[in-house]
């Protein structure tokens, strides 16, 4: 436990070094894009007494550093600042988006797991046979195919030609689970590449757990071939798609910006791409600050799953 107890240390400093590295650099990129915001926010024909007052009003004629030590004050209050298109503060952009991608992610992760960790069993359960052959070639054909291809794909046939589905969101709001035919083709997209990674890292890790010394010694034991491979080689299987489920939930709950704007879902990434057209810094700043966060934390929780099914792995930071 006390090995256990420092690793998990090191790593929370590992993930706070992280935190802060995440704040110094979302606030250098921003500070280094094109353009002035105060122009943008002047308008067509911008006058330079307007544009000064803006900058004036906005804190955009005062030192980088001052700004940057009062926005990361004002994180620590979970303060991300106020958009400067709009006025609003960046928390009810944030929380106004969050749910239909939150949802998105969830339904996604949901029918996730049990997919792909099921796919990749079966695989290695047939290893070499028809079901695994034709298991990998779907997979690797699917994965092959962009998001934002399979997903005009899926709307072309079953919302265009067979008009079974919805082809977008438009008119739904943010309440989609009040509408859960709308969700139906956002899933598929999002679940389409996810699965088809999860599910070949869970085959090779079943592959090499099956074939390992103590895999064997239990089978000369008589223990029956479901608890080998569920209770003895799955649980070393899951170290790596741990990771993997990870990075998975860290890049669904950052956005999906393909797909958001494929059916015009009213998400994070939709709110990421105004504010990039709109040059509204604060809010891509927030939003920024909110995916770090999220990877750093979901890559915490990946290692420890890891560290705990395979604790004599590296695992990867």
């Amino acid at each position: 436990m006390s090995g256990l107890g420092s690793w998990a240390a090191r790593r929370l400093l590992l993930g706070g070094v992280q935190t802060v590295a995440v704040v110094l650099l979302v606030f250098a990129l921003t500070e280094a894009l094109p353009g002035d915001a105060a122009v943008a926010l002047a308008g067509d024909q911008p006058d330079p007494a307007r544009i000064a007052a803006i900058r004036e009003a906005m804190d955009l004629d005062r030192p980088a550093y001052e700004r940057l030590a009062d926005w990361t004050a004002g994180l620590l209050h979970a303060d991300f600042g106020t958009s400067l298109a709009s006025g609003r503060p960046v928390t009810s952009y944030l929380s106004g988006a969050f749910g239909p991608t939150l949802l998105l992610a969830g339904l996604t992760v949901v029918l996730l797991v049990p997919v792909g960790v099921g796919l990749g069993v079966l695989a290695a359960r047939f290893e070499g046979r028809l079901v695994d052959r034709l298991v990998s070639a779907v997979t690797l054909g699917v994965y092959a195919v962009p998001e934002f291809a399979f997903g005009v794909l899926l709307v072309t046939v079953f919302a265009l030609r067979l008009d079974w589905l919805p082809p977008t969101a438009v008119g739904y709001g943010t309440d989609l689970l009040a509408h859960p035919a709308a969700l139906v083709l956002p899933v598929l997209v999002l679940l389409s590449r996810p699965v088809c990674s999860l599910s070949r890292l869970v085959r090779a890790g079943m592959i090499d757990a099956l074939a390992s010394p103590y895999v064997a010694h239990a089978r000369r034991y008589g223990i029956p071939g479901a608890r080998v491979r569920y209770a003895h080689a799955l649980p070393n299987a899951v170290a790596p798609a741990a990771q993997q489920l990870a990075r998975t939930v860290d890049w669904l709950l950052c956005g999906v910006i393909v797909v958001e704007a494929l059916f015009v879902i009213p998400g994070l990434g939709t709110v990421l791409m105004n504010a990039v057209a709109e040059r509204d810094v604060p809010v891509v700043q927030g939003l920024a600050v909110v995916f770090g966060l999220i990877t750093v934390v979901l890559n915490l929780g990946a290692d420890l799953v890891a560290h705990r099914f395979a604790p004599r792995a590296e695992v990867a930071a």
